[in-house]
């Protein structure tokens, strides 16, 4: 499963990836915007929207991208590790093959 983050804090973008990489997700922090982050983002599974420390402009880029590819997204208000442990766990949750989904059988 992969995920694009948007937003977040600088330092803690190591500690993003740890913790996805725990579900046993590939993800992609994006916490600055940049002018090709249109073409940098891909055709994530999930995009994670940190909305208390991004930019409109770039939560319109990433909703944009979210339904071209079709894609869930995630919205927090708070850009904590909690946080994103809390979307991981109800993405894995809610997933429609959660008995055969490798990425869901993690704990």
């Amino acid at each position: 499963m992969s995920i694009v983050i948007i937003g977040g804090n600088d330092r803690m973008v190591t500690q993003y990836k740890d913790l996805c990489k725990e579900y046993r997700c590939r993800a992609k922090v994006f916490t600055q915007m940049n002018g090709a982050l249109k073409k940098k983002l891909g055709a994530p599974d999930l995009f994670v929207l940190f909305t208390g420390t991004v930019s409109h402009k770039m939560v319109n880029c990433a909703l944009a991208e979210a339904k071209r590819c079709k894609a869930d997204v995630a919205r927090s208000h708070t850009s904590s590790l909690n946080a994103l442990r809390e979307i991981l766990e109800d993405y894995c949750a809610s997933c429609p093959n959660k008995e055969t989904c490798s990425d869901c059988q993690v704990h």
